[in-house]
């Protein structure tokens, strides 16, 4: 029966939220197991995992220890992870040696996680600020400059050796021009044709950042969290020039693009999708982490829900894949779900 006061309406919205099983069926957007990445640390030595303070629930993991994390990360069934390294500041040095080193923790760490996991997809990161005694992500020259093309050549060198030790992608994460060519071409002449790149196409110049920095070192190095690496990052303003580095690793050939961080980013995620055929990655970094946590910690947030509607947004904007720290917590729960 219509009601007397009942308004005339063809269209009624509504109609389409009265009741779960409506919304479950008409919902646009999801976020699945599949679609994510875990980063994690690991460091030198044995022991208990170290908590990162500015990160609750993440941990800096010995190798043995990650091993185990990452053989749970994958039977909850998430099929990649991104390491770093919790380098020693006794192997750093201005010019990063140690990213090279045979023993190098890095390269055991992928090793031992590719023999005993080897289902699981290893995303290794290509960067010199772990290793760095002063924290920047490349070769720092007489006038204080961040050196390009002299980083390039490393990180050329260390990608080829990530890949050999079990890396299944490499990911440079520099923002040095002209990286991405160079690492291809050299995973090619060494035989790693198979080994992906996914680029930090459009990584930006963060204050969210500092609890990253913390988790693997490179700040202690600097002697501050708030580094200035503005000569190489993105300017936070700018769009067309974040779409610019995209299209520019996409012709030197890199195989998935990444927008970091991703939540303040949502609208070059965006951008990204409708000018790239490639899949895109947006990794929700430390700060994002660390924040949502924070809220929740003073009441003023619900975690579960503000955690799920972030990652609900990174993926409405057109990522296909989320870096997270809340990817095991998020897995357990839809398997849980399910």
């Amino acid at each position: 029966m219509v009601k007397s006061n009942a308004l005339t309406l063809a269209r009624r919205p509504r109609r389409n939220r009265r009741s779960a099983a409506i919304r479950h069926l008409t919902q646009e957007t999801r976020v699945e197991i599949d679609d994510l990445i875990q980063p994690l640390f690991v460091r030198e030595g044995r022991g208990a995992p170290e908590p990162v303070k500015s990160m609750p629930g993440v941990f800096r993991f010995s190798v043995s220890d990650l091993v185990r994390e990452c053989r749970d990360i994958h039977n909850l069934g998430i099929s990649a992870v991104a390491i770093f390294p919790c380098i020693s500041p006794k192997f750093k040095d201005e010019r990063g040696s140690y990213a090279l080193s045979p023993d190098n923790l890095l390269f055991r760490a992928l090793a031992a996680v590719k023999k005993e996991v080897p289902a699981l997809l290893i995303i290794a990161d290509v960067a010199l600020d772990p290793y760095t005694s002063h924290g920047h992500d490349g070769l720092v020259d007489p006038q204080g400059d961040i050196s390009n093309d002299e980083t390039v050549n490393v990180l050329a060198k260390l990608a080829v050796l990530e890949a050999g030790a079990g890396a299944d992608w490499v990911a440079p994460s520099d923002m040095m021009d002209g990286r991405v060519g160079a690492i291809r071409k050299a995973l090619d002449r060494a035989g790693r044709i198979e080994t992906g790149i996914l680029a930090y196409s459009a990584k930006f110049a963060s204050s969210y950042y500092a609890p990253f920095r913390d988790a693997v070192g490179s700040s202690k190095s600097a002697g501050t969290s708030a580094l200035d690496k503005r000569t190489y990052q993105l300017n936070s303003a700018n769009t067309r020039e974040a779409l610019l580095e995209a299209r520019l690793d996409e012709e030197e050939g890199a195989d998935v693009l990444m927008v970091k961080p991703a939540g303040p980013y949502l609208d070059v995620i965006h951008q990204l999708r409708s000018q790239t055929q490639l899949p895109i990655a947006a990794y929700q970094v430390s700060g994002e982490y660390a924040q949502i946590h924070a809220a929740a910690q003073k009441g003023w947030l619900e975690l579960e829900g503000a955690r799920d509607e972030s990652l609900l947004a990174i993926r409405r904007a057109g990522a296909d894949m989320i870096l997270t720290y809340f990817a095991k917590d998020v897995a357990a729960n839809l398997r849980k779900k399910n």
